[in-house]
């Protein structure tokens, strides 16, 4: 299979020339060991298989870069985590986080290519369609393709949010038949919205298998797409309709799980707040099977997995949990004032009895939102059921990446051999799924198009929705709250579209922390600016070795197009972002 970039097809010069020397054609009718015949694939079940490879590309397949948490692109760029551990380990994602990152990085690359794969491997499956044999019926058809082009509308939607616009290029293209090169002059939503408006018309509300894309999915994610191009109309009517009709493809209705934790536990997986779901398995005699998504975002030294100490929220993110006497956030930006910060244990050693005066350690006694220990690792604390977390002795580097670990995601003791995956080099492959899409997050976006239509009375209705879930989800130890939690509900009207906007924003920084989100958000409510200005006036006034000094600027809202592409075809051809 092709990873076309720019140059779509290869010329394939040493094949040429063995055909160009060879005084008889009759070796190349021997067949390549381990190859399928055309004829193999255009079979209903070689059509399914390849499939089958372009959803397995979802979890971009051991590109930590590329994974669809985006976990780096999403919630490190966007403030709500620092890169952590050690600097030296894994440093190209150091410019990242400190907005310095340029074209010639093989990073830029890394989600891009991956990207590209599983557009080719979509475009594979549809192209194999065309000379489809006699055992797919037309219902088939319609099924595999609108699976397909949904998967190639996500690649593509991924494409347009990190580098803008990129090359389109679809099944049509014959790029076997020399070098074909490709601009990226032409805008993706037009395309991106046709394959979802196709996926939508001819997938089932539940499909055949579960974990493979249902029409309510589909809708979801054209509505978001519109949400980001600011068709609040449009976008409105597709979230209405998933928000009262929508199942799960276990055909269950959409909603709420109960309890905030459970979202993110194996045994739950594909819940009713599964809206849009990259599946994994754990222990299948293949760690490609499993989530390979935060394989190094552990607790370091203890804990599950011991390694490796990445993905640690930041202290701006960690403020964003306080409360005020009602049990509302504080939305004027005062959870970083020095009053409000979260007490922490940073610079504070877990236990050494030979210097005890730096053990000390004084909780926080402040109100917090019930979420931060939901989404936070904190000492002194129940992390999951790995007993209380003792603070710096599970961290790599306090200096480099703060006191605090991440908290989803990450598999219980009772989970190990069941949900988590220990054949690798590693103990972090996990059989948990990764939320793409869940239905929290269709609340708070169709309360942001509710906030644009005017419908602000709707929007306090979506939110309040998501914050009394909340309240039903503090943290036990002993049959008591493990800290001051306390969260309230709006209970009188927005006083103005602003005010609702404001309260729907940090809403979802709540709610979907840590979950890839972030930063996507700030650049298109074109508030990207000034939230990283105050993230790396505090984080970076703390973490001055790992921050210090570090800046966003607005070229950075995109990545740059990757130089080696721009080298294949001319810059010309490719454009590269402003800036770079």
């Amino acid at each position: 299979m092709k990873n076309y970039k720019l140059k779509v097809g290869v010329l394939l010069s040493s094949a040429l020339m063995m055909v160009a020397v060879s005084c008889s054609d009759e070796f190349l009718d021997v067949p390549a060991t381990g190859a399928l015949a055309e004829a193999q694939l255009t079979t209903l079940a070689g059509l399914e298989a390849s499939l089958i490879a372009a959803y397995s590309q979802v979890n971009g397949r051991g590109n930590r870069l590329a994974s669809p948490s985006n976990w780096v692109w999403g919630s490190i760029r966007g403030g709500d985590a620092n890169k952590g551990t050690d600097p030296g380990d894994f440093s190209t994602i150091n410019p990242i986080q400190r907005f310095e990152i340029n074209a010639a990085s093989g990073e830029v690359g890394s989600k891009w290519n991956a990207d590209y794969e599983g557009i080719a491997r979509a475009n594979n499956v549809l192209r194999l369609m065309a000379n489809k044999a006699a055992d797919v019926t037309v219902a088939d058809e319609a099924r595999i393709s609108a699976q397909a082009k949904f998967l190639r509308a996500h690649y593509y939607f991924e494409l347009k949010r990190d580098y803008g616009n990129t090359p389109y290029v679809d099944e049509t293209v014959d790029y076997g038949s020399g070098l074909e090169e490709v601009s990226n002059t032409q805008d993706l939503y037009p395309f991106i919205e046709a394959d979802l408006k196709f996926a939508i018309a001819n997938l089932p509300a539940v499909p055949s298998q579960v974990g493979r894309i249902n029409s309510w999915g589909a809708k979801a994610l054209l509505a978001k797409v519109y949400l980001y191009q600011k068709k609040y109309a449009e976008a409105k009517t597709l979230f209405d309709d998933v928000i009262a009709n929508g199942v799960t493809s276990k055909g269950d209705k959409y909603g709420l799980v109960a309890n905030y934790g459970d979202m993110y536990r194996g045994a739950n997986d594909n819940h009713k707040e599964s809206v849009w779901v990259y599946q994994a398995a754990a222990n299948t005699g293949s760690t490609a099977n499993a989530n390979p998504e935060f394989d190094l975002n552990y607790p370091y030294n203890g804990g599950p997995a011991g390694c490796c100490g990445f993905f640690q929220p930041s202290f701006t993110f960690a403020n964003s949990f306080r409360t005020d006497a009602n049990g509302l956030p504080l939305l004027d930006g005062s959870y970083n004032a020095p009053a409000n910060r979260v007490k922490n244990d940073m610079g504070i050693l877990s236990f050494d009895p030979l210097k005890p005066s730096e053990n000390v350690f004084t909780p926080d006694a402040g109100p917090l939102d019930p979420r931060i220990d939901h989404t936070i690792g904190r000492r002194d604390l129940p992390y999951l059921d790995w007993g209380n977390h003792p603070g710096a002795a599970w961290i790599r580097n306090q200096p480099n990446g703060g006191p605090y670990t991440p908290k989803k995601y990450i598999y219980q003791r009772a989970e190990i051999g069941k949900f988590q995956d220990g054949s690798s080099w590693t103990a972090g492959y996990t059989g948990m799924n990764f939320m793409m899409i869940r239905f929290a997050d269709v609340l708070l976006m169709a309360a942001e198009v509710e906030v644009e239509v005017g419908s602000l009375e709707k929007a306090r209705d979506y939110v309040n929705m998501i914050r009394t879930r909340a309240m039903n989800s503090n943290l036990k130890t002993g049959g008591v709250d493990a800290a001051n939690y306390k969260i309230g509900l709006y209970t009188t009207p927005f006083a103005s579209a602003a005010a609702a906007r404001s309260a729907v924003r940090f809403e979802r920084k709540l709610e979907l922390g840590m979950e890839g989100h972030r930063f996507y958000d700030l650049v298109r409510w074109d508030i990207i600016q000034s939230e990283m200005d105050a993230y790396f006036a505090l984080d970076g006034s703390i973490l001055t070795a790992a921050l210090g000094g570090a800046k966003y600027t607005d070229k950075y809202k995109f990545v740059p197009i990757p130089q080696d592409q721009i080298d294949l075809v001319g810059p010309e051809i490719l454009i590269q972002n402003p800036g770079f």
